[in-house]
């Protein structure tokens, strides 16, 4: 039997594994800190060309070696099975076919090389939705498994039961089936996740999903970036179903009021952010901003930029636009800002191609946010209480716009026509509604509630910190 001082000397260690984007790894990070904040030692892994891509910022040695670490959490790379020149996104169902056969193999070299040391015990595994083959590899080596869920736990709730059959959901005869879920409100076809769709053209992602939630039971536990007051009806409809803990807002501390706190910030950035646009943003009345972005996958179409930017110009209101430039231009001008408008709008507004959006969601000038709605973006303005313009993509954003208009009612869904495009005056008219409109101030009042919430479950002893402390509890433990 150990002695008491070997017992002592046992560090409980956890390994993160991660999908190699940038909105899959930060939510992973700030979790992450949270459990070295509880005692644990962390480390990330992802594949090595996120190390090559993403992390070159961090540390000189992540070029050249396998492990590095950022913020208290070491950072472990293992090869996905393709050069770095390889385009991954050339044929998503090719890429995640061969990392699904790759990655556990590799990922299982990565443990048994880190981890032979007896007294360095690595207690759990967590992995996020789009890594399933991670629950085998822990299982294979009889380590707890856990799992990130990333987006919102209603999003988990519709998943679950779509992939379980357990309840009925549009298909290719019956297309506009309305869907009615415990702890949701009534879902239409244009409010439902893009995968859960009969046209859904993104296979790989709907075998990915098929492979996870028909095996959740290789998971011990469901963690999700989200808060109890946020979605406590639909998280309460899953504990007999799969129990799913909310841990979230994972989010930057000074958006929850922790700067005093002294707990630092971790994360990645794909792009350098134009801190100009915070000195603009000084200059500006209060409540005066309209902040629009799409994040860093969306390409606009022409027709679309037009719309915008043609409503921007009409409002008379200052405006900061984010417009990344896009990857591969097209000849009808995709993404790109309508000839003129620079200069037609120099003194109502500024352009950038990348931002410090924690920062500028903070900051008192911004009025309102027109946005995709990602869920790491929705979290970020509702922990920061900005009212929402949702204009959705695909994959869980329906859904998640749905949620800002019909359950948070922090905002509303920007009008389409019959084949989903907006124009000006459909831009124009969200603004004022949103800015000056009958439900302004409502919309307001209820961002601020949903913004104190937020601080307060990640707040020593708030919902969500009792549920990290209870996780850490559990797998010390086992």
């Amino acid at each position: 039997m150990a002695s008491k001082e070997e017992k002592e000397a046992v560090h409980h260690h956890v390994l993160m594994v991660s999908f190699s984007a940038q909105g899959h790894i930060n939510p992973l990070l700030k979790l992450g800190k949270r459990l070295v904040s509880k005692g644990l030692h962390v480390t990330l892994a992802t594949t090595e060309v996120t190390q090559h891509r993403m992390f070159k910022s961090f540390a000189a040695a992540a070029t050249t070696t396998t492990i590095s670490s950022v913020s208290d959490i070491q950072l472990a790379f293992f090869s996905d099975g393709f050069d770095m020149d390889y385009d991954r996104k050339a044929n998503l169902d090719h890429y995640m076919e061969t990392l699904g056969k790759v990655g556990p193999i590799n990922l299982s070299k990565l443990i048994q090389q880190h981890y032979h040391d007896k007294q360095k015990k690595l207690c759990c595994i967590i992995s996020n939705p789009f890594v399933p083959w991670v629950a085998d590899v822990a299982i294979e080596h009889g380590i707890p498994c856990a799992m990130l869920w990333i987006q919102p736990c209603s999003l988990f709730a519709i998943y679950y039961r779509f992939y379980n059959n357990l309840n009925q959901f549009p298909t290719l005869e019956k297309p506009d089936l309305t869907v009615e879920l415990l702890g949701l409100p009534i879902l239409n076809t244009q409010d439902l996740p893009s995968f859960v769709l009969p046209s859904n053209p993104f296979g790989s992602f709907h075998k990915l999903f098929i492979e996870l939630f028909s095996n959740m039971k290789k998971h011990n536990w469901v963690l999700a970036n989200s808060f109890l007051e946020l979605e406590k009806e639909a998280i309460d409809s899953m504990s007999e179903l799969c129990p799913i803990r909310p841990v979230g807002p994972l989010v930057p501390p000074s958006l929850l009021g922790q700067d005093h706190e002294n707990i630092v910030d971790v994360g990645i950035q794909l792009w350098k952010p134009e801190d100009s646009c915070l000195e603009w943003l000084n200059n500006q009345a209060d409540s005066s901003v309209i902040y629009v972005s799409f994040g860093s996958l969306t390409v606009l179409s022409a027709k679309e930029m037009e719309a915008i930017a043609t409503a921007l110009k009409n409002t008379k209101r200052p405006f900061l636009w984010v417009v990344k430039k896009p990857e591969f231009p097209t000849a009808d001008k995709s993404g790109e800002i309508p000839q003129g408008f620079f200069k037609e709008t120099e003194k109502q507004g500024l352009i950038v191609s990348w931002c410090p959006q924690t920062k500028v969601l903070a900051h008192p000038a911004i009025a309102c946010f027109i946005t995709h709605c990602g869920w790491n973006s929705m979290l970020e303005t509702i922990s920061a209480g900005v009212p929402v313009i949702a204009y959705p993509q695909w994959s869980d954003q329906p859904t998640n716009a749905k949620l800002v208009s019909d359950v948070f009612k922090i905002g509303s869904r920007l009008g389409t026509n019959e084949d989903g495009v907006f124009n000006s005056e459909a831009v124009e008219k969200c603004i004022e509604e949103i800015i000056n409109g009958a439900k302004s101030e409502e919309y307001k009042k209820n961002a601020m509630e949903l913004k104190l919430a937020a601080g307060e479950a990640v707040a020593g002893g708030g919902s969500s910190d009792r549920n990290i402390q209870l996780f850490v509890d559990e797998i010390i433990r086992t």
